[in-house]
């Protein structure tokens, strides 16, 4: 799995533990939540850097306009630490990509 895929899918995992524990939603997202899933894996799929992207949270580009980026502040705030216990793959997988970024960004394509 690339790792686009990987991180578009732990943000998917993200926003359903939050949505659930926020908005008391099913398996389903409530409108809002689906709204930020898919501006997520917009950004995500449309980032420079290709799948050798450095973690967003380490990124020179900030992509994500200021509403969309304290929304997803909210929910990394909330589902990182039981994305631990939900999926630890994910969890452990995203970890390490976040410290083991290059020093320097690679060349935007």
């Amino acid at each position: 799995m690339k790792r686009t895929e990987r991180e578009i899918q732990t943000v998917r995992k993200m926003i359903g533990i939050y949505c659930r524990g926020h908005h008391g939603g099913g398996k389903s997202l409530c409108e809002e939540c689906r709204a930020l899933s898919v501006y997520a894996e917009q950004r995500a799929e449309k980032c420079p850097f290709g799948d050798e992207k450095p973690a967003c949270s380490q990124c020179p580009i900030h992509c994500y306009k200021p509403q969309m980026k304290e929304k997803i502040g909210r929910v990394m705030r909330f589902s990182g630490p039981r994305m631990i216990y939900r999926h630890p793959i994910l969890a452990l997988r995203h970890l390490i990509n976040k410290h083991t970024i290059p020093t320097t960004p690679p060349a935007v394509k």
